[in-house]
């Protein structure tokens, strides 16, 4: 999958599941902030209403006529504001003796006896959005709450307007939908930048171990290729010695040992020679195994070193008998031998260049 299509598909991918957790969040936020804002404004409204109630309770028992409070009362709220809480008067008859409209006194109260009697019935906050949101009929206001007036038939009531409430709460959808958006914007926003720029480190950490790897496999492929080269040269003619080198150190023979019998082995068959508790053995292809008196030390000196090879402190290796060199731990080499044998020879890391300098003599 190409980096950019992967980028697109993580971005489309941040915004759905952003769009999904909006949408449930920001429906929850809305009823939650309305519910209290209107509760606030109910809450101050019944306690005015019942405030008033308790004036003209006391007006009454003052002396005072009926006619002549609801003059005064509607003298005082007549003209003013019913944008969204206000408070009227009306009888037990059901018309209106005081109201903010003077032009409504004497009409009958229009309004929603169902609501009224819900919201008496449930006092709980989250109610109150789906009560007043919910209602069905076309009433511009309604009565939310009622105080009668003791010893009298007049009864003052709380008003809320309809068309008030719903554009705020048109407002406050507004609002949220505006902060989710932005917010959104910035978070998907930042989350792509944030998956572009880690992605970005991780595909340059990647691209490093490859091109390490890469480098270490042609490496290994190059070494194979130089042991399968030379020994073809091997088969194809005998090594001759450099002219500094004694003759009598390339010997064509090796006297051994197997229990108390002499073997003399030809050196071409020899395929590695090692080292165990003091021991010096001497392997052949076919996997016999005979000891000598000889030191590796000293085997080493004799041998020809075209051919065989000080792998490290317990082990000689024929060129003839490698058959695979792999990278092993950090920056060491594994030797593979075509003998039938199962011994792994390990080249250090400071033995690898030189093993890597003698396959290329």
């Amino acid at each position: 999958m190409k980096k950019d299509k992967l980028y697109f598909l993580t971005f489309l991918s941040i915004a759905v599941i952003f769009l999904m957790v909006a949408l449930i969040a920001s429906q929850y936020f809305i009823k939650v902030s309305a519910n209290q804002l209107i509760e606030v404004q109910v809450e101050s409204s019944k306690r005015e209403a019942n405030e008033i109630a308790k004036l003209i309770d006391f007006q009454l028992l003052s002396g005072i006529k009926k006619e002549e409070i609801v003059t005064n009362i509607q003298r005082i709220i007549e003209n003013s504001n019913t944008d969204s809480w206000f408070i009227s008067i009306f009888n037990w008859g059901g018309k209106e003796v005081a109201h903010p409209d003077k032009t409504k006194v004497g009409q009958l109260v229009n309004s929603n006896q169902t609501l009224l009697s819900s919201l008496k019935e449930k006092n709980n906050s989250d109610d109150l959005y789906d009560l007043l949101m919910g209602k069905t009929n076309n009433s511009s206001s309604e009565i939310i709450h009622i105080s009668p007036i003791k010893k009298s038939d007049l009864i003052v009531a709380a008003n809320v307007n309809m068309n008030s409430i719903k554009q705020q709460m048109s407002a406050l959808k507004v609002n949220f939908y505006l902060i989710f958006l932005i917010m959104g914007t910035l978070v998907i926003g930042l989350s792509f930048v944030a998956v572009r720029v880690i992605g970005s480190a991780y595909e340059k950490q990647l691209e490093l171990k490859n091109s390490t790897l890469t480098s270490e496999v042609v490496n290994l492929s190059k070494l194979n290729t130089d042991l399968v080269s030379y020994k073809e040269k091997v088969a194809e003619k005998p090594i001759e010695s450099t002219v500094d080198e004694p003759i009598e150190k390339e010997k064509k023979r090796l006297l051994t040992y197997i229990r108390n019998e002499l073997v003399s082995i030809p050196i071409e068959e020899i395929a590695f020679i090692y080292t165990e508790n003091t021991i010096t053995y001497v392997v052949c292809f076919d996997g016999k195994k005979s000891t000598t008196n000889m030191s590796l030390d000293d085997m080493s000196a004799n041998l020809n070193s075209s051919l065989f090879f000080r792998a490290n402190r317990q082990f000689i290796i024929g060129i003839t008998a490698i058959d695979k060199i792999i990278k092993y731990g950090n920056s060491q080499l594994k030797i593979l031998l075509q003998s039938k044998t199962s011994e792994e020879i390990i080249i250090s890391k400071n033995k690898a260049a030189e093993f890597k300098q003698w396959l290329n003599m």
